[in-house]
């Protein structure tokens, strides 16, 4: 069971709860707070405007209309265009889990009937088709506008919604007043690189001990030196897998002295990023906002900067990282790094062992930084001048989410490496915790001879979701309730 209280949702649980199929309920005291704002908002509404209830949306903002069920069908069906693929049930789901709690939050003004809908409509897993395309960062327009026809019973749903809602003038723009689905994106994202990250640093691990790296870099005088929560995670996570080793080097390449900066670099934009999310999961944030205790206000929370900006840092770390990833298994397939055969090979002439595996992650790691490039530069006005900037929130939620299987193949490739070399010499491997890492890998296949290791690439992206658990760097377990 999940439980909803709108303030306490956090990225673990609501990655649990789109994975998860699971019965969903908001407490008694948030249905409380959506029931006081829609009073509220009832009696704001009948003396004065309050835009898009009495008032068109975006350049129709100074047209009046006339408050009605019509006018807000009428508001959902133009707004709920989109185009582009379908997206993925379980983000469809994140998605729900977001818009619920937000509402949940207390400060949307709709009925408490449409939120005890949307309960039930998430514990039925049921949905409608939600497509990729339409929003820009300031609203999640097309998506949440498809997802109130469908509570209204105008949009489909699989399996079927057994119960319908009726969507008042005060329902339509503030249900889709909201970023849900972004949220939920960088949400899941987050939640997926979670366990990568900690994945990349046991694989990092097997690297640094087969290479023979030399741990002054990771030790506490080196922590000082760079004085940063992430480095610090990584530091001491690393000295905890690889305790005392004889390095081969007085100073080694950047993949591996450099390995606590830029992971580090990388955890604490993760972090932050979870945070912005989680933040705004948790927020209402709805255009206008009503809330009883202080007001009403007309303003822009629907803006992601926060969250797009928190999520362009994310990625650009990503790929950094990502770098150094390859740059290692360069070094581990580098004879005069290893003190064993080229390209982990055979002593057959030529042999090529796992040379292919760096033009696999450098194919991946390309992707990745595409997908790394900052959406926070762009610029755009629409709606007739009067909506004149865009954070474009989606799109980098969206490369987020793309960036996780590209990521996923860099480290497998890495991972690939480090375990035959490290089978070469198993004395390389001389603590328990590393022992315990490399034992984890027994399904990748043995043996140095040619072959394709596309199969090799695939288990190794399963192992990471094994060892993205294993470390005392995996993020809080899963939680039942919000």
């Amino acid at each position: 069971m999940l439980r909803l209280d709108g303030r306490t949702l956090q990225v673990s649980q609501l990655a649990w709860a789109a994975d998860e199929v699971t019965e969903v309920i908001v407490t008694a005291e948030a249905r409380a707070r959506v029931a006081a704002s829609h009073d509220f908002a009832e009696s704001v509404a009948a003396s004065r405007d309050v835009y898009g209830r009495s008032t068109g949306v975006g350049a129709n903002r100074v047209t009046p209309v006339k408050g009605s069920q019509e006018h807000a069908l009428r508001l959902l069906r133009s707004h709920s265009t989109a185009a582009g693929p379908a997206r993925s049930r379980r983000r469809v789901r994140a998605m729900l889990l977001v818009r619920l709690n937000q509402l949940a939050a207390g400060g949307s003004g709709v009925n408490p009937l449409l939120v005890d809908a949307l309960t039930d409509q998430l514990t039925a897993d049921a949905q409608p088709t939600i497509l990729e395309l339409g929003s820009i960062g300031t609203g999640d327009l097309a998506t949440l506008a498809t997802e109130a026809l469908a509570l209204a019973g105008e949009v489909p749903c699989t399996p079927p919604l057994k119960s319908l809602v009726q969507i008042t003038a005060g329902d339509a723009l503030p249900f889709i007043s909201s970023n849900a689905a972004t949220i939920a994106d960088a949400a899941l994202a987050c939640a997926d690189l979670t366990r990568l990250a900690t994945a990349g640093t046991s694989v990092a691990a097997l690297a640094f001990a087969a290479l023979h790296g030399n741990v002054e870099a990771i030790g506490p005088t080196a922590e000082i030196g760079s004085p940063f929560p992430g480095v610090s995670q990584v530091c001491r996570t690393l000295i905890g897998l690889l305790g005392e080793t004889v390095p081969a080097r007085l100073q080694d390449p950047f993949g591996l002295r450099a390995l606590p900066q830029v992971h580090g670099a990388f955890l604490d934009a993760l972090a932050r990023a979870g945070q912005v999310a989680e933040t705004m999961a948790n927020t209402p944030s709805e255009n206008p906002l009503f809330l009883p205790q202080s007001g009403v206000a007309h303003h822009g929370g629907f803006h992601a900067v926060y969250l797009s900006q928190a999520l362009d840092a994310l990625t650009s770390a990503l790929a950094q990282t990502a770098q150094l990833s390859l740059a290692r298994l360069t070094y581990l397939n580098d004879p005069a790094l290893t003190g064993q055969s080229s390209f982990l090979a055979t002593a057959e002439p030529g042999a090529s062992g796992t040379m292919i595996l760096e033009y696999v992650a450098a194919s991946a790691l390309a992707e990745l930084r595409v997908w790394a490039t900052p959406v926070g530069v762009q610029g755009i006005a629409l709606s007739q001048g009067t909506e004149d900037d865009a954070s474009f929130a989606a799109t980098a939620a969206g490369n987020a989410l793309r960036a996780v299987s590209a990521y996923s193949v860099v480290l497998a490739c890495e991972l690939v490496a480090a375990v035959r070399s490290l089978r070469l010499d198993a004395t390389e491997a001389n603590t328990p915790a590393l022992k315990k890492i490399l034992a984890a890998c027994a399904d990748l296949p043995e043996g140095l001879d040619d072959r394709s290791l596309t199969d090799d690439i695939a288990i190794a992206q399963d192992l990471l979701l094994i060892l993205g658990d294993q470390t005392t760097m995996s993020s809080s377990g899963r939680n039942s309730s919000a």
